[in-house]
């Protein structure tokens, strides 16, 4: 290997460094790097704490759920692989009081656990029915139970009484104020009574047609969590074990794996756009750099230094560049992250684990893609300088770059980022969003510099707006390249604010501050009127309110259908069980039709939900056979319903579209927010909305969901606030990339001005040509970036984010005037000094 590359490399490195030139160069790869690093740092640690925060709601890193007894080869499993465990016992049975203690019953979620729970989170429990509670590790004592407080005050019991269950009698010694693993079946649905799994033989409580629930949760390192998941994946399919299935933070808690799913790809979007706005100044500082040194590299020619020695040694400095802006970005990333950790301080409940070491190595890896990507090409053209240029500088200059290594370097760069994504179908609409958008934005500003020139008379005309139209015409190529660089940066701005706006806002109304907390069942027909108004005299404004059915589906298109008919165990178990049918002359409100038609009182039609469409194979147009306690009703689906089942309202898989179904056993469900409690004063407590209810109704179900909704809100918070955090730092480091890309310009700039200078125009005058040259390529590029960022952002809503898409008429006007403002603002502060050089000093530098 020739050494010489080596050495001429290095010494134009030094050169380079001692002369400044390198400088906007390293601080854009710096920028890009510390940007994409901070994020990635940030989000890495973010996600395995909220990932394993939210194990909370699972009390464990997976769940294995079975009808029976735990089968020993699972057990025996997660022993063999170092994996701790606990299984914890569930089902619905009556609690009591004494009857000198009045002898009411409530039906209770019994729940036994053993020591150690739960494996993932904390229980909080207090000492009395109104005190906010402490995190504790403890479990019930043998001979006690902790229940929740709606079960007090349905049974009108206070802590140190008795409650008896089945054959056993406990002490009650504790009020559960949050339970990690609560969930939201139907066991879980009454009020909850915790006692110590030695307990669980004396109450007599289990028998062989027992509906019981055991939960065997597993905790341990990742891997080995993961290889026991798919193990047990494998093992449930056998017939042996029909009934058991394995949940983990990806298959269970649909409302907190969609909330997770969302924030993830909003993260990994985020280091996408970075990238992309880091990918424009790049581009841009590296084509001046490699302008500034055609003279440099002519001379060398005129020195004898062979093409291929000139283009390695400059291929050198850049690796080395790279990898020293790349380094330093790391680390500056590295130290901005703890700024994220900081302003998160007590949002999250315990320290966020350690980053891993992928945020560095991306962020090395990009920054030499960058360079490799954008800067190469141009620098690549430093080599076929002719000597000629030292004596005539109209030769030799730029030309657009070879189109093979482009080719290589933009698909090497979109290629990595797609893998960044670590979702296809984000990485393809974001890169190529992108790819089109530049795309568009070249032919589009092309289009209007000839229109802008053919539109603007010379002599009508104030002359500030001819001469900053003839600027802009007079290379067009230049116009084209200025525009696309500012629309694509105010693309990636826009499209995180429009996507942050109806993400955070799509989040909020799926879970929101006055969400339903109590669902009440078994409420019968001739109870309906008398019931909603004890709804209405307790405070309660609105409410749902639903009929609801029990069938059995039992044929699809006249062919019966059998739980073996499906390989999807989710679609086995649907078909195995009975569905809760109902029926509504209208559509429900907070349902979408997303396919057909929803025709009110339309006799032998059914709306199904279309996830449970995809689950079972249905389509359009399919009959759909239940059988309701005896009777047959067959009716073919007419629409597709989109339901968000973490909304707390009211849901069904499939629906009627009348006001009226006869001859059918019906019961009614009602979903409201219950009135506050009221706490106790002077030791005497007020009388209980949901026990007054239950007095007045004691056949209905009354089912508390706040632990569960608060639960999922509190997560739901740290999950906003991380967003938004990683959000303003992003916008800040697209702002500051945009301002990187204006300045690049200056020289340029300069030597148009000196001329028009040296000719007699005055500063006032130019300043107005600079401001209108400004406000014009900010307002077109503002305009087509708003353009393209609503198309963009409804692919990304709609394919990726999966939430419904508002995107106004008015982003185009505030697109264009938010352009024109940071355009000028950007060229008010990086190129207040072209009016101020003297002319004869920039008209030396341009000899």
């Amino acid at each position: 290997m020739n050494p010489l590359f080596l050495k001429l490399g290095w010494r134009t490195l030094l050169r380079d460094l001692r002369a400044g030139e390198l400088r906007l160069l390293i601080v854009a790869v710096t920028l890009a790097v510390a940007a994409l690093t901070a994020v990635g740092f940030f989000a890495d640690r973010l996600k395995g704490g909220l990932q394993r925060d939210a194990r909370q709601l699972l009390g464990g890193d997976a769940v294995l759920r079975s009808d029976g007894v735990t089968p020993e080869a699972f057990v025996a499993r997660a022993r063999n692989i170092g994996l701790q465990a606990t299984l914890t016992v569930t089902f619905p049975t009556m609690g009591r009081a004494r009857e000198e203690e009045g002898g009411a019953s409530k039906l209770v979620a019994f729940k036994a656990v053993p020591d150690g729970y739960p494996l993932r989170g904390n229980m909080r429990v207090a000492d009395s029915p109104d005190a906010p509670g402490a995190i504790t590790r403890e479990i019930p004592l043998p001979g006690t139970a902790w229940a929740d407080a709606s079960l007090l005050d349905a049974l009108g019991l206070q802590l140190g009484q008795t409650l008896l269950m089945g054959d056993a009698q406990f002490r009650l010694a504790r009020v559960i104020v949050q339970e990690p693993d609560r969930g939201g079946g139907f066991a879980n649905f009454s009020p909850r009574v915790m006692i110590n799994s030695a307990d669980l033989v004396a109450t007599g409580l289990i028998q062989p047609a027992s509906r019981t629930n055991y939960r065997f949760a597993v905790a341990g390192p990742d891997a080995a969590v993961k290889a026991y998941v798919q193990w047990a994946t494998q093992e449930i399919k056998k017939a042996e074990f029909r009934g058991v299935r394995i949940e983990s933070l990806e298959s269970g808690s649909p409302e907190m794996r969609q909330t997770l799913d969302r924030a993830e790809k909003f993260l990994n979007l985020v280091a996408l756009l970075a990238a992309l706005l880091s990918a424009v100044a790049v581009a841009i500082v590296a084509r001046g750099f490699a302008a500034k040194h055609l003279d440099d590299c002519a001379m060398l020619r005129v020195l004898g230094q062979p093409q291929r020695t000139i283009a390695l040694a400059y291929t050198f400095e850049f690796v080395l560049v790279g990898l020293g802006a790349s380094a330093l970005g790391v680390a500056i990333g590295f130290a901005v992250h703890y700024g994220f950790v900081l302003l998160l301080a007590g949002l999250v409940e315990t320290s966020l684990p350690a980053a891993t070491l992928w945020p560095a190595a991306f962020g090395m890896g990009m920054g030499l893609t960058l360079l490799l990507a954008f800067g190469l090409p141009p620098v690549l053209q430093l080599a076929q300088v002719p000597p000629l240029r030292v004596i005539r500088r109209d030769v030799g200059n730029l030309r657009p770059a070879s189109l093979a290594v482009l080719l290589v370097g933009v698909l090497g760069f979109a290629a990595l980022l797609v893998a960044a994504s670590s979702d296809l179908k984000l990485g393809l609409i974001a890169v190529g969003g992108f790819a089109g958008a530049v795309l568009v934005f070249a032919l589009a500003s092309f289009v209007a510099v000839k229109l802008l020139r053919a539109s603007v008379s010379e002599l009508t005309a104030p002359r500030w707006l001819v001469l900053a139209t003839r600027q802009l015409s007079a290379r067009p190529a230049y116009a084209v390249v200025q525009v696309s660089a500012l629309a694509v940066g105010l693309l990636a701005l826009m499209l995180l604010v429009l996507l942050r706006t109806d993400l955070i806002s799509s989040w909020r109304r799926a879970t929101p501050p006055d969400a339903p907390n109590r669902f009440v069942i078994n409420v019968q027909p001739e109870q309906g009127d008398a019931f909603q108004q004890a709804l209405r005299d307790g405070g309660v404004k609105k409410f749902d309110w639903y009929p609801m059915i029990r069938g059995r589906l039992v044929a699809v298109n006249g062919k019966e259908v059998t739980p073996d008919d499906f390989e999807d165990d989710r679609a086995k178990r649907l078909v195995d069980r009975e569905f809760n049918l109902s029926h509504a002359q209208q559509q429900p409100s907070h349902n979408e039709v997303v396919a057909g038609r929803w025709t009110p009182d339309e006799a032998g039609a059914i709306s199904v939900e279309d996830g449970l469409a995809k689950t079972l194979g249905l389509k359009m147009g399919d009959s759909l056979r239940f059988d309701i306690g005896g009777q047959i009703s067959e009716a073919k689906i007419t629409s597709l319903r989109k339901v968000d089942w973490g909304s707390m309202r009211v849901n069904f898989f499939v629906m009627y579209p009348v006001a009226k179904m006869t001859d059918v056993p019906v019961s009614y469900i009602s979903a409201f927010r219950a009135p506050e409690r009221v706490v106790a004063v002077d030791g005497i407590r007020p009388r209980s909305f949901d026990n007054e209810l239950v007095k007045a109704f004691p056949n209905i179900t009354n089912v508390d969901m706040s632990a569960t909704i608060n639960q999922v809100q509190r997560v739901l918070d740290q999950v906003i606030r991380a967003v938004e955090y990683l959000f303003g730092f992003t916008l800040a480091a697209g702002l500051v990339v945009l301002f990187a890309a204006i300045t690049a310009t200056r020289e340029e700039r300069a030597r148009e001005f000196a001329i028009m200078r040296a000719v007699g125009a005055r500063s006032s005058l130019l300043r107005q040509v600079q401001r209108a040259e400004l406000a014009g390529v900010g307002l077109l590029a503002g305009f087509l970036a708003s353009i393209v960022a609503l198309a963009v952002g409804w692919g990304l809503a709609r394919f990726v984010f999966d939430f419904a898409w508002t995107g106004s008429w008015t982003v185009p006007l505030f697109g264009s005037l938010a352009g024109a403002a940071l355009a000028l603002a950007a060229g008010w502060w990086g190129l207040r000094s072209v009016l101020n050089t003297p002319v004869v000093e920039t008209l030396r530098k341009a000899q």
